[in-house]
Formats: structure tokens, C-alpha cells, sequence
């Protein structure tokens, strides 16, 4: 089969690698290019800390040990000169301010319950993971399976990997449908029609609309994050750390401004702090508020961060689906047409996964979990709209 992939963020990589791995004849279009927009404006995360129980924990924790794999083929298979997708399984750190630390321990023992490793830590094992944790920290909770890539490089090594076995990349913006006796047959760009067999939507925020121009309808909306980038340093964050605030913010449907802490390390020395997520459509304006706010929690968490001087920041938009699950899987009203998008923040880690469940609804292959709570049909996502 013949495959137009639309977007080449991770989630488009990842799919276009599943395809190709399979064996299909896959033709990658975005835009900008590799990693050009919501994957090289996030942190990297590959979590299941942030899962309760539920159909995105199961996908999380597959992807996870599906990452751990992926990662060590793509550093092993990239050609000379590609830089290595710097996966580190760092393990994450979640913590509670006072008041806040049965609330944890509660979400914690759910996570257990669905075989999520989750450690309480007392005092003194908190501050032997994380030394310069504030003092006003009163619990922490060890999740030894989260881990983090650098996203674009990561992205980049998917979509490398999926050219080496014959995938191709078109930079070009889709404008339209082919079709033939109501069946979706490939798409029209700004430079020129490509037929295909399926047109997967991996379109990320702009989902919806790739979808509207292709004759369907798919509740996809741009939610706004920023992050804070420090100048190197040495080491003094070990984990990815994280306030419980996280969790409530990643869940909220609120179109309001809402920020938590997530502070990490990179292998380059630098910082990135988050997080952010607001619904403000694709507007650039008023980034002020949130950088400023995110900022302030930062520094409560690790005080050193007050005197520490910030390199750059930046903004992107991540794919918000109302019900809170990514939508993989075939369009409802029109045939030969796939989606795979509505991930929000969690698409780098939940990238390998999807893929393979792409694979699965395009070509039959075998689905590493079941697809059912996915699909675009779904009555919660019909019904959030």
C-alpha cells in the first residue's frame, strides 16, 4: 500500500515508521519539515507518573518499554554525523507541598493498582535523590519508569530510520482531497496531487482542520505551553521533578491559564522548566503572564533557580482532544481516512505506541494494546464536541 502521512512531528514519524517497517510505500507532507512545530517546542517527556488508571496509562506504560528499545536502535542505526536521541530513563520525582501529600499518596496507590511503579520516599530518601529540593517539600514519590528524549532529535531519528527503508519526505502544504467514488485516494498540495492508498491525519493542533479539508470532522484544539531554558550548569536536578499540580493541570478541561512546576536537566547542562497550558486558539500574544507564573513556582521548588540566569524561552501548541484521549485510528465518514493526533503534551512519550496502532488500522497489523478507547468514533469525543 501507497500512504500519505500528513505532518512530520513525532507522532507523524512514529507512524510513518510503523508503515514502513511493515512494509508500506509511505510519503511523509508537512509543511516545515522535521519537527518543525509542537515537537521541538516541548520537554520530551515519557511518563506514566501523570496516568491514573484508564486507557492512556495502558498506552503510556506500552510506549514507555516500547521507547526503551526504539531509542537504543535508532542511536545504533544513525547514519554518521545524525546526533543519538538522548534517552535517559532518569526516573521521575512527583512532590507535594504541605497539605498536598495524602492527596499524592492516594494517586499513587491507584497507579500501583495498574502495575505503575510509584515509591513513596520519606524525607531523608527525597533529599538523597534531589539534594536542593526546597525544605518545604513534604512528600515525594520515586517513579522509577519515567524517562525523556530530546524531542527533536528523537523525531528526526524516527523519520530517518523510516527514509532508510524507503519512506519519503515532501515539504508542502496539503490543500485538499482526492477522491474517487467517495473514497479519500491521496491528497492535493501546494506542489502538486500525491495518490495514496490511506491518508493518515497526523496534523497534531491543526488536526482539525487538516481534517476539515479533507471532508471530515475531528474535535482537535491548540493548547498553548511555554518553557523556560536556563544556560548550563552543573548538575543539580537528577530527576525529572514535578509539583502534584501537574497531574490536575494535564487532566483540567479548563480553557484558563493554569501552570505547575516541571524542572529538569539536560545532558547539554541547561534547565528546562515548565509548565504552562492555556486554550488561547494559536495566538502568540500575552506570553508574559504564564512565563512569569511559571517562574515563581519554579523557584519555590528549587530556590537556587532564583539566581540562575535564563538563556531563551519559548512557546508551542499541543493537540488538545476534549476527552482527554488521543484520536487513532479510521475516520467515521470517510473512507481512506486514518487519524492519529489529540495527544496534548504526552505525544513524544506516547509516539512509539500509536504508531504501531496506526500500523494495525491501516494495514491489519498486529495492535500492541487494544485500539477500542482510541478510535475517532468514540462517543466521549463525539459527544465532547
Amino acid at each position: 500500500m501507497r500512504i500519505v502521512v500528513i505532518g512530520a512531528g513525532a507522532i507523524g514519524a512514529a507512524s510513518a515508521l510503523a508503515l514502513a517497517e511493515a512494509g508500506a510505500v509511505v510519503v511523509v507532507v508537512d509543511r516545515v519539515g522535521v519537527a518543525g512545530e509542537t515537537s521541538s517546542r516541548c520537554e520530551g517527556n515519557i511518563l506514566v507518573s501523570d496516568k491514573g488508571p484508564g486507557a492512556e496509562a495502558e498506552l503510556a506504560i506500552v510506549a514507555s518499554r516500547a521507547w526503551r528499545g526504539l531509542a537504543e536502535r535508532l542511536d545504533a542505526d544513525r547514519a554518521p554525523g545524525q546526533p543519538a536521541t538522548e534517552f535517559e530513563a532518569k526516573g521521575g520525582v512527583v512532590v507535594a507541598f504541605a497539605g498536598g501529600a495524602e492527596a499524592l499518596e492516594a494517586f499513587a496507590a491507584s497507579q500501583r493498582g495498574i502495575g505503575i511503579r510509584a515509591e513513596v520516599l520519606d524525607a531523608p530518601a527525597l533529599r538523597a535523590l534531589e539534594p536542593h529540593l526546597s525544605p518545604e517539600v513534604a512528600r515525594g514519590i520515586h517513579y522509577p519508569d519515567d524517562a525523556q528524549v530530546q524531542p527533536s532529535l528523537a523525531t528526526q531519528a524516527m523519520l530517518a530510520r523510516a527514509r532508510r527503508l524507503g519512506a519519503e519526505l515532501r515539504i508542502a502544504r496539503v490543500t485538499g482531497a482526492l477522491r474517487e467514488g467517495g473514497r479519500l485516494v491521496g491528497v492535493t498540495t501546494s506542489e502538486g496531487p500525491i495518490e495514496a492508498d490511506a491518508v493518515v491525519n497526523c496534523a497534531g493542533p491543526w488536526a482539525g482542520e487538516i481534517a476539515a479539508l479533507l471532508g471530515a470532522r475531528l474535535d482537535i484544539r491548540p493548547r498553548r505551553g511555554t518553557i523556560l531554558v536556563t544556560t548550563p550548569m552543573p548538575q543539580r536536578v537528577f530527576h525529572k521533578v514535578y509539583d502534584a499540580d501537574y497531574v490536575g493541570a494535564v487532566g483540567s478541561a479548563d480553557a484558563a491559564l493554569q501552570t505547575s512546576t516541571v524542572v529538569e536537566s539536560t545532558p547539554a547542562g541547561t534547565v528546562l522548566i515548565g509548565s504552562s497550558r492555556e486554550r488561547v486558539g494559536f495566538s502568540e500574544d500575552a506570553l508574559l503572564a504564564p512565563l512569569a507564573e511559571v517562574a515563581a513556582k519554579a523557584t519555590r521548588l528549587f530556590p537556587f533557580l532564583a539566581d540562575t540566569m535564563l538563556l531563551r524561552s519559548y512557546f508551542g501548541f499541543r493537540p488538545y482532544a476534549p476527552d482527554h484521549l488521543p484520536a487513532i485510528g479510521a475516520d467515521g465518514d470517510v473512507p481512506g481516512l486514518f487519524h492519529a493526533a489529540g495527544h496534548e503534551g504526552a505525544g513524544i512519550g506516547l509516539a512509539p505506541t500509536t504508531g504501531e496502532l496506526v500500523a494495525h488500522a491501516v494495514l491489519g497489523a498486529p495492535a500492541p494494546i487494544d485500539p477500542t478507547p482510541f478510535l475517532p468514533t468514540r462517543a466521549s469525543l463525539q459527544e465532547a464536541a
